[in-house]
């Protein structure tokens, strides 16, 4: 088992384990609220589901229902009986939430399928590389990202099934003052006080308004200079989901935090 002391200490990394919510619809009906990139299956469909995700022998596995009962305690062990490393969530969501866990809205995923795809304008640098970090750590941890030259986005997106962003006409763009990583946290309902922090840096680094927070400067200029460093936007995205890792745990418990040594005099 697992307790959230330990697990939250993972959030928001590449170290975040695969998450299964084991709850009932009508469980889910009454809190509907998940954990981060958790994807909802059934005790018949969890043995299936699991072995077709890739990597998922060497990947950490934590399996919640709504209490921490016999449910999770079920899918864990029958995990485990297939050779996969699962814990089972102490407390389940009940715990996460008394315990100011983020959690993202259960009806806000709709229909999104995972793997889930999508697709924006070629050579990113803030919103487009931010955005992506989001989605695979906050709500799909399997999602794609595909970069296409603007005028080809929307065709592109029919053909790959994928869906658009940061562009004029995608449901999840620029809104008056606010960016896309901005409408992705709206829309899909992510409460979390570190991640609010975060989206205020994105927003004064990605509209210029380097007054909204100090570290706004410092990720416009870490991200040009990685964009200018990277050929592939591929290789941009996949250097730069570091940058906002360190980001979010600086968010999450390392602000307080001063570096102000210097050396004693001869």
């Amino acid at each position: 088992m697992i307790a959230f002391e330990r697990l939250i200490s993972k959030l928001g990394t590449e170290d975040w384990p695969r998450i299964y919510d084991m709850r009932g619809d009508d469980e889910v009906a009454k809190t509907p609220r998940l954990l981060p990139a958790a994807r909802r299956l059934s005790q018949g469909d969890l043995i299936a589901a699991v072995a077709a995700e890739p990597g998922a022998r060497t990947a950490a596995h934590v399996v919640y229902c709504q209490k921490g009962g016999p449910r999770a305690e079920a899918a864990a062990a029958a995990l485990r009986a297939e050779g996969y490393g699962v814990e089972s969530l102490i407390g389940g969501v009940t715990a996460w939430l008394a315990a100011d866990g983020p959690t993202i809205a259960s009806t806000a995923l709709g229909s999104l399928q995972s793997p889930s795809r999508w697709i924006t304008r070629a050579r990113p640098k803030i919103d487009r590389i931010a955005c992506p970090w989001l989605i695979r750590r906050f709500v799909d941890a399997r999602a794609v990202f595909h970069y296409v030259e603007a005028a080809s986005v929307f065709d592109a997106a029919r053909l790959l099934q994928a869906e658009p962003y940061d562009i004029d006409g995608a449901k999840f763009s620029h809104d008056d003052d606010e960016c896309s990583f901005d409408a992705f946290i709206k829309a899909f309902d992510i409460r979390d006080e570190a991640l609010a922090r975060v989206a205020t840096i994105v927003r004064g680094a990605d509209t210029s308004r380097l007054d909204l927070a100090p570290e706004s400067a410092g990720l416009l200029a870490m991200s040009l200079g990685l964009s200018a460093a990277c050929e592939r936007d591929e290789d941009m995205l996949a250097r730069a989901t570091t940058l906002y890792d360190g980001l979010y745990a600086w968010a999450r418990s390392a602000s307080a935090e001063r570096h102000n040594w210097t050396s004693k005099p001869a």
